[in-house]
Formats: structure tokens, sequence, C-alpha cells
């Protein structure tokens, strides 16, 4: 039988050339990285993301955003949050190697009693978070309290890639599941199950529902809404805030209440409203630990 975590022989094409390309320096990165200890991997990453970032295309994304969210910060003030951004996403980098060590020796969490009750309820359950501080360490993090969780992720679109960051995350989780159709199917059958789910929710979806975010209508996924009212199941916001020294504190919210007006698209509508202003609320108090990189919004003319 083939191996499964080895992609299938492809072609040599251009399209995979560059993904060889891609998976090669992914891999090299990631050994650069495990060798070092954490600290230092750590900071290499946030350094390296800080002085190649502010040259990208996606700086340009997220200072227009910060701009417009933030229109009374002057250019210095969005120019610090755009280096912070940077550095928190190489800093994520740096230690995904070291996801592990973090979990068991540099983790403060509060709120903690939120998620031994999604364990001993007897109900399936959803956990969301946000692309905010320390976010790989959500799947380990449940984990660690004892909640298995499947958690719902984009695939990368390089296959070799996506071993590597499979093999980063390693047994974090009880199971992966690639966001898709396929995907929403094998989420279904795990909280038919009385499983839980880990969901990141922040993120741009162009088919999904318009709901505000930070003063302006974003493209929503209302997915988390359709599973939670579906199974009547709670929904417990956390999110990982990043400290000095490769240092988290992990915040979990209680359960969301569940809107009950009988229709179905006003109540995902709701919910989803609930769900953006909490992270709202988070990217507000620390903006720089937040990922501005994509485009959340639709386009807008220039700030």
């Amino acid at each position: 039988m083939p191996d499964p975590a080895i992609p299938a022989r492809q072609p040599f094409t251009i399209p995979t050339v560059r993904q060889r390309a891609e998976a090669l320096g992914a891999y090299a990165g990631w050994y650069l990285f495990a060798i070092l200890p954490l600290d230092w991997a750590s900071a290499l990453g946030g350094w390296l993301a800080r002085t190649i970032g502010r040259h990208l295309k996606a700086n340009d994304v997220a200072r227009r955003s910060l701009h417009l969210t933030f229109p009374e910060m002057t250019e210095d003030e969005i120019t610090i949050i755009a280096a912070e951004v940077w550095d928190n996403l190489g800093r994520v980098v740096g230690e995904f190697p070291h996801l592990q060590q973090i979990v068991e020796q540099r983790l403060e969490i509060i709120g903690a009693e939120h998620v031994e009750a999604m364990r001993t309820d007897g109900k399936p359950g959803i956990l969301i978070t946000a692309h905010f501080g320390g976010w790989e360490l959500s799947g380990s993090i449940a984990k660690h309290l004892g909640l298995p969780v499947h958690v719902v992720y984009r695939a990368s679109n390089n296959p070799w890639v996506e071993n590597l960051v499979l093999k980063g995350r390693g047994i974090a989780a009880e199971g992966f599941i690639a966001k898709g159709a396929k995907g929403a199917r094998k989420a279904l059958t795990v909280l038919k199950a009385g499983g839980h789910l880990g969901m990141l929710v922040d993120q741009k979806m162009n088919d999904g529902i318009s709901v505000p975010f930070m003063g302006r209508d974003a493209m929503t996924a209302p997915g988390v809404a359709h599973f939670a009212l579906k199974f009547h199941c709670p929904v417990v916001p956390g999110r990982i805030e990043r400290l000095p020294h490769s240092r988290f504190r992990v915040i979990f919210e209680p359960a969301l209440a569940l809107p009950s007006s009988g229709d179905s698209g006003r109540d995902a509508r709701e919910m989803m409203g609930t769900i953006n202003q909490i992270i709202e609320r988070w990217v507000r108090e620390r903006p720089g630990q937040w990922l501005w990189l994509h485009r959340r919004w639709p386009k807008e003319p220039s700030a």
C-alpha cells in the first residue's frame, strides 16, 4: 500500500516545480527553527518577517485596513502596528516546531472552567478563535485541558507543504478537517457523534453572509452558527494572547447564548454578529496581534 503521507508522483510542470521549491524552503525553515531553542527560533522568525514583510503587497493591505479601522491613528502608529503584525506572524512560524514545549511550560490559562463544562456536559460543542496571537496553539491547548477537538482548517494548495503543516501540528488534535463540502460533511459527522470542533472564524468567505465587523460589512462564514443551531451545542470563544518571551495568556469566555427566533437565517446572522463583535473587541485591545494581512473587507477606496 502507498504511504498516504507521501504526495502522489506528479509530472514536472511549472506549477509542480514551483511547489517543490516552496516545499524545499518550508522544510529548510522548519528544521532550522526546530534545532534552535524556542526563544531563538521565535526571535529569528519575528526578525525575518518584520524585515521582509514591510516590502510585500500584504503590508499595503494591512496598512489600508488599519487606516480605515483606526482613522485617528498617525502614519507612525500604523507603521508600528503593521510591524507588530509581521513580528507576531514570524514568531508563530518560528515557534511552530515547539508547540508542545509552549503548552507544557509557557501558558497562563483563564476560564478553563468553560472548557471543562464542554468536556462533561455530554453534548457536542465548538471552540472558536481567531488568527490572533498564538492561534496555532489552539488544538494543543484544548487537548491539554482534556478536550480532544477536530480542528477545521484551510488546507494548503501545496501537498508537500500540507504534509509539513500536519506534521507540525502532530497529535495536537483528535483530527484535522479541511474546509470544503467534504469537510463540512465530516464536521457534521463529528458533531452527531458528540465530538468537538475547533474553528478559526475570522477570515473572509466570499460566498458567506455580510455581517458588520470593525464598523464595516464583511463577508463572514456562517458555518459555526449553522452547526451550533442545528445541534443546540455550546460555542466557547477563546483567544491566545502573546506575552513577552514566547509566553501566552489563554482566555476562554462563557459559552454564547444561542438565538431562537425560529428563523434560521436570522438566527445565524445574529450569532455571527455576536461572534464578530467578540473578535473585534480582542483586536481593538491588541491590534498588533491580529492577522491584518488578508483582505477581510470588500475593496474600498484607499484611505
